[in-house]
Order: C-alpha cells, then structure tokens, then sequence
C-alpha cells in the first residue's frame, strides 16, 4: 500500500524526510542552500526541523514506539 493512502505511513514519511533534510543541512549546508524551485521544499523541511527540534524529536521518538509496538 502506497504512504500517501496510509495515514501512518504518511506520517512516518514525513518525520523521516524532516528529520533526513535537517540532517543534511547541518553536514552538507551547500546543497540545501537554495529556497526556491525543487531544491527549496528541502529547505523548507529542513528549517521546521531545525525550528522544532524538541517537538521532532518527541515525534520520532512516539512513531519508532508506535511501529515496534502496534
């Protein structure tokens, strides 16, 4: 079944490319460095992980426990 039909996979979809483009940004800051065009929505994911890191993290930390246990 595709994500985009699963609420839960869509959710665990987005934590994760949140959490990957935040990741890359702080290695890698020139590839994310474009705000604008396909590169942008990157940034975009990026900057919400960055703004609500804590919030994120309590959001990986529920849907890891919620994909082990249910």
């Amino acid at each position: 079944m595709s994500a985009l039909f699963n609420f839960h996979s869509f959710l665990t979809v987005v934590l994760l490319v949140i959490c990957t483009c935040t990741y890359v940004k702080l290695h890698f800051p020139a590839i994310l460095e474009h705000k604008t065009g396909f590169r942008g929505f990157f940034w975009k994911a990026a900057r919400i992980g960055e703004r609500l890191s804590p919030w994120m993290g309590a959001g990986c930390f529920a849907m890891g426990v919620s994909i082990i246990f249910f």
